[in-house]
């Protein structure tokens, strides 16, 4: 699992692979086209930064792109974590992480199959979809609840994330919109 996900946002951040090409090697970048008509084209761009980088690529809920820009695999959100399982039998190899907003979802999303939760949002967000904060306390607790490999999102930057070292929420964490 890689150590840390990029969320592109093709509002917040035009140009995924700039971002993506300051990446650590080993960092996943889940490309989130929002079914714009150039997706492919962005994907393909984007998926060549990330092997020249050695970062991990998933595509945003849609196995279609992602087999055509040759993603290593998909984020679900936390509607459909369901299909967890049947992507990874349909695609032999494929990581596949989904998005949960509750210890429930999360479970949920790891008995289907998922190699990891999105857990949102850590802190206050510019996200429009961004509901209220859960803090490091509270993150730190849902996720011992949850039980299993999950990423902080929402709000991070290295401010945040030092407070998610201190307590105790190490290893995993994804980041949206950064600007380059």
């Amino acid at each position: 699992m890689p150590a840390l996900l990029f969320f592109t946002d093709p509002e917040r951040t035009p140009d995924a692979e700039a971002t993506a090409d300051r990446l650590p090697p080993g960092s996943g970048v889940v490309f989130r086209a929002f079914g714009a008509s150039d997706a492919v084209a962005r994907g393909r761009r984007l998926a060549a930064v990330a092997g020249a980088r050695r970062l991990i690529l998933l595509a945003g809920a849609d196995e279609i792109l992602a087999a055509a820009i040759g993603a290593t695999g998909v984020h679900l959100p936390e509607r459909l974590a369901g299909q967890a399982r049947r992507l990874k039998a349909r695609r032999r190899g494929w990581m596949v992480t989904a998005a949960a907003h509750s210890v429930r979802a999360g479970r949920i999303a790891l008995a289907a199959g998922a190699d990891a939760v999105v857990v949102s949002p850590a802190f206050t967000s510019n996200s429009p979809s961004a509901g209220r904060p859960l803090g490091p306390v509270r993150l730190a607790l849902m996720v011992k609840a949850i039980g299993g490999p999950a990423y902080a999102l929402g709000g991070l930057n290295n401010k945040t994330a030092r407070r998610l070292l201190d307590a105790g929420l190490i290893g995993l964490a994804a980041v949206e919109g950064l600007r380059t």
